[in-house]
Protein backbone atom coordinates (compact mmCIF):
# COMPACT_ATOMS: atom_id res chain seq x y z
CA UNK A 1 0.00 0.00 0.00
CA UNK A 2 2.90 2.38 0.63
CA UNK A 3 4.48 1.68 -2.37
CA UNK A 4 1.63 2.25 -4.26
CA UNK A 5 1.60 6.27 -2.65
CA UNK A 6 4.95 6.62 -3.05
CA UNK A 7 4.05 5.37 -7.30
CA UNK A 8 0.98 7.92 -6.96
CA UNK A 9 3.18 11.05 -5.79
CA UNK A 10 6.00 10.36 -8.18
CA UNK A 11 3.61 10.56 -10.93
CA UNK A 12 2.19 13.74 -9.65
CA UNK A 13 5.31 15.07 -9.80
CA UNK A 14 6.11 13.94 -12.97
CA UNK A 15 3.05 15.73 -14.49
CA UNK A 16 4.19 18.70 -12.17
CA UNK A 17 7.43 19.29 -13.97
CA UNK A 18 6.28 18.14 -17.67
CA UNK A 19 3.12 20.71 -17.43
CA UNK A 20 5.67 23.39 -15.95
CA UNK A 21 8.13 22.99 -18.63
CA UNK A 22 5.15 23.29 -21.45
CA UNK A 23 3.92 26.30 -19.38
CA UNK A 24 7.61 27.70 -19.11
CA UNK A 25 8.39 27.35 -22.71
CA UNK A 26 4.73 29.14 -23.86
CA UNK A 27 6.23 32.16 -21.73
CA UNK A 28 9.81 31.83 -23.83
CA UNK A 29 8.01 31.59 -27.03
CA UNK A 30 5.52 34.64 -26.44
CA UNK A 31 8.45 36.96 -25.04
CA UNK A 32 11.56 36.13 -27.61
CA UNK A 33 9.39 34.61 -30.67
CA UNK A 34 5.64 36.41 -30.52
CA UNK A 35 6.30 39.84 -29.51
CA UNK A 36 9.18 40.83 -31.46
CA UNK A 37 7.05 39.09 -34.26
CA UNK A 38 4.43 41.84 -33.50
CA UNK A 39 6.58 44.69 -32.74
CA UNK A 40 9.14 44.19 -35.82
CA UNK A 41 7.59 42.29 -38.23
CA UNK A 42 3.85 43.95 -37.91
CA UNK A 43 2.28 40.09 -36.85
CA UNK A 44 -0.28 41.72 -33.96
CA UNK A 45 -1.96 38.42 -34.57
CA UNK A 46 0.85 35.83 -33.16
CA UNK A 47 0.77 36.97 -29.96
CA UNK A 48 -2.89 37.04 -29.58
CA UNK A 49 -2.62 32.93 -30.53
CA UNK A 50 0.30 32.49 -28.50
CA UNK A 51 -0.65 34.47 -25.82
CA UNK A 52 -4.16 32.83 -25.56
CA UNK A 53 -2.11 29.39 -25.79
CA UNK A 54 0.20 30.38 -22.81
CA UNK A 55 -2.92 31.80 -20.86
CA UNK A 56 -4.37 28.48 -20.82
CA UNK A 57 -1.24 26.80 -19.84
CA UNK A 58 -0.66 29.37 -17.20
CA UNK A 59 -4.30 28.82 -15.60
CA UNK A 60 -3.76 24.72 -15.51
CA UNK A 61 -0.26 25.25 -14.44
CA UNK A 62 -1.46 27.34 -11.31
CA UNK A 63 -4.23 24.94 -10.81
CA UNK A 64 -2.11 21.69 -11.23
CA UNK A 65 0.58 23.64 -8.82
CA UNK A 66 -2.11 24.20 -6.03
CA UNK A 67 -3.51 20.03 -6.92
CA UNK A 68 0.62 19.02 -6.32
CA UNK A 69 1.01 21.28 -3.26
CA UNK A 70 -2.39 19.46 -1.70
CA UNK A 71 -1.46 16.09 -2.63
CA UNK A 72 2.44 16.13 -1.74
CA UNK A 73 2.29 18.23 1.21
CA UNK A 74 4.62 20.88 0.17
CA UNK A 75 5.87 24.00 2.13
CA UNK A 76 4.04 27.30 1.57
CA UNK A 77 7.84 27.87 0.23
CA UNK A 78 7.81 25.48 -2.68
CA UNK A 79 4.06 26.70 -3.60
CA UNK A 80 5.16 30.80 -3.63
CA UNK A 81 8.45 29.40 -5.65
CA UNK A 82 6.14 27.43 -8.15
CA UNK A 83 4.19 30.07 -8.80
CA UNK A 84 6.79 32.33 -8.63
CA UNK A 85 8.79 31.34 -11.70
CA UNK A 86 6.01 31.25 -13.74
CA UNK A 87 6.27 34.86 -14.23
CA UNK A 88 9.90 34.75 -15.09
CA UNK A 89 11.65 33.98 -18.45
CA UNK A 90 13.25 30.31 -18.09
CA UNK A 91 11.94 30.12 -13.82
CA UNK A 92 10.36 26.98 -14.55
CA UNK A 93 13.35 24.74 -16.25
CA UNK A 94 15.33 26.11 -12.78
CA UNK A 95 12.47 25.13 -10.39
CA UNK A 96 12.52 22.09 -12.46
CA UNK A 97 15.80 20.92 -11.94
CA UNK A 98 15.27 21.57 -8.11
CA UNK A 99 12.57 19.55 -8.12
CA UNK A 100 14.01 16.77 -10.31
CA UNK A 101 17.20 16.77 -7.83
CA UNK A 102 14.63 16.63 -5.17
CA UNK A 103 13.37 13.71 -5.94
CA UNK A 104 15.18 11.52 -8.12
Amino acid sequence: MAKEGVRRTLKDIKRFRILGIIEGASLVILLFLAMPLKYWAGLPEVVTVVGSIHGALFIAYILFTLYTTYKIRWSFIWLFSAVAVAFIPFGNFVLDRRIQAKYS
